[in-house]
């Protein structure tokens, strides 16, 4: 029948696999968690081979319930940066080092100094930072020569599951960018980042575009998986680039909000550019680039206050916190828990809260979390459309999308309508769009997704009251983080 494809997205806590249909439905979905280490402070890992069995698992269960004769391709979303090494037989010889990592603190500081920060921006797209592999990979050189030398290549997520699907170490663009190592410009690995990283070019694997083949299911794949041999594997995308297309943005007009754990937001642009005020990252319609904003203390900030605060519950505290005026009282909150990427690219930046009194409860500190994580996204969205002019439409999704409060702040902080998606995997999507182009239903990635993007389940607009206080409140807290870096730089040094 050949009218399912499969989209993957590999997260950082499970792999999910689902079948889509040519209109974008969700027909299946098959979900298989894995574990996550930190075995050092600053250091977080994975067993590359917990990512092969959740997939083969998740795979298997796609076969069983949808049948193997109804899938025409795959393709792959994953969780960027993350990477292991392995040996000439695919076996990984180091704990896969995730994106979340921190390790490379001192390598970031050493390769700005010897390369130069802003070369190493305008090659790549990336402002130093511990997030990009090429920085723990040079870790890895300092700490683990040996693995390093001895790896036959670099994988990421993407490149390994390829490789074990198909025999074939091919990896996209999309995917291999968010390493750091490729010359953003010219979609190619850069010989100076490369030899900066400590790897040789043979240790590296083949680029293909998004949405081409990259290979197909071997017979043994297959035949564990229930799924037919000779299926196409599509080349896929990084999962913040991937979501940003499953929610129907892939040129100029549109912008994205993830508000997930972390705060992720995307503006397409034709042309390279690059800034501190974002990351510059292959599109994954293969034409253009996205810029892209990241806090990293999203949801995962308020799920903490409402743990430290001993709150029964999200939604209680939420309702409390809606008859707090807006600017809580005199309370603001720089969301720097897990330090900073865009704009000031610190990682001593801690969370702030200032302006406490006797007077505040827990409801004040709820309500000024989701102020200051609008403030920033304010911010952040501020600078991106200084470069690429401000999007008509911005859709928003995850799971910050179901507080009513935050996305009532959220609109009239950003002082524009919110379009919510109904999508709640919009990775997979992205990925299964691309699986969709390639196989021929739609002439490009671009198609598909105006085929298979859902619209738009509900408009938030702002509250024109609260508009005035919260433009006020924004430019008192432009000026938070200036006012205590130096303070965090002393507390991490001390």
């Amino acid at each position: 029948m050949d009218d399912v494809v499969i989209g993957i997205d590999a997260s950082t806590t499970a792999v999910k696999a689902i079948a889509f249909a040519r209109d974008g439905a969700e027909l299946f979905q098959a979900r298989e968690s894995y574990p996550l280490s930190n075995p050092a402070p600053g250091h977080f890992e994975q067993d590359a081979e917990h990512w092969w069995t959740a997939l083969l698992s998740a795979l298997k269960q796609i076969a069983d319930k949808v049948g193997s004769s109804r899938v025409k391709a795959i393709s792959i979303a994953h969780q960027r940066e993350s990477f292991t090494l392995i040996d000439r037989s695919g076996e990984p010889l180091i704990p896969a080092i995730l994106w979340l990592d921190e390790r490379a603190r001192r390598q970031v500081a050493r390769l700005s100094a010897e390369l130069g920060r802003e070369a190493i921006r305008d090659w790549s797209g990336k402002p130093p930072d511990p997030t990009p592999a090429l920085y723990a990979l040079a870790w890895l050189k300092e700490h683990m020569p040996q693995a390093l030398a001895e790896a036959a290549a670099l994988v990421d997520v993407h490149a390994f599951f390829v490789h074990r699907l198909t025999g074939r170490l091919v990896t996209s663009t999309a995917s291999a960018d968010p390493l750091g190592l490729l010359d953003i410009a010219e979609g190619s690995w850069h010989p100076k980042l490369i030899e900066a990283a400590g790897l040789r070019p043979e240790q590296l694997p083949e680029l293909a575009a998004p949405g081409a083949v990259c290979g197909t299911l071997s017979e043994g794949i297959a035949s564990t998986t229930g799924l037919k041999a000779g299926t196409p594997v599509i080349a896929g995308a990084g999962d913040g680039q991937a979501m940003g297309l499953g929610m129907g943005v892939c040129g100029p007009g549109k912008s994205y909000l993830s508000l997930g754990s972390g705060v992720v937001s995307g503006n397409y642009s034709a042309t390279v550019k690059t800034s501190d005020a974002f990351r510059t990252l292959v599109s994954p319609t293969g034409s253009g680039f996205m810029l892209e904003t990241v806090l990293r203390s999203g949801m995962q900030l308020v799920d903490w206050i409402v743990r430290t605060t001993g709150s029964p519950s999200t939604a209680m505290l939420e309702k409390v916190a809606k008859d707090v005026a807006p600017g809580s009282d005199g309370l603001l909150v720089m969301p720097y828990w897990a330090g900073v990427m865009s704009p000031y690219w610190d990682g001593a930046a801690r969370g702030a809260i200032v302006g406490l009194s006797l007077d505040h409860e827990p409801k004040h500190l709820f309500r000024a979390v989701l102020e200051g994580i609008a403030f920033e996204q304010a911010i952040a969205t501020d600078a991106m459309e200084e470069q690429t002019g401000k999007a008509g439409a911005m859709i928003a999704a995850g799971g910050g999308t179901n507080s009513a409060l935050l996305m009532q702040i959220m609109a009239s902080v950003l002082e524009r309508p919110l379009f919510v998606s109904p999508v709640n995997e919009a990775a997979a999507l992205g990925a299964a769009m691309l699986a969709a182009s390639a196989v021929g239903w739609f002439a490009s990635p671009k198609d598909a997704a105006k085929a298979m993007a859902a619209q738009p389940a509900r408009q938030v607009d702002p509250v024109e009251a609260l508009v005035p206080t919260y433009r006020a409140r924004k430019a008192i807290y432009r000026d938070l983080y200036h006012a205590t870096r130096d303070i965090h730089a002393r507390l991490s040094s001390a």
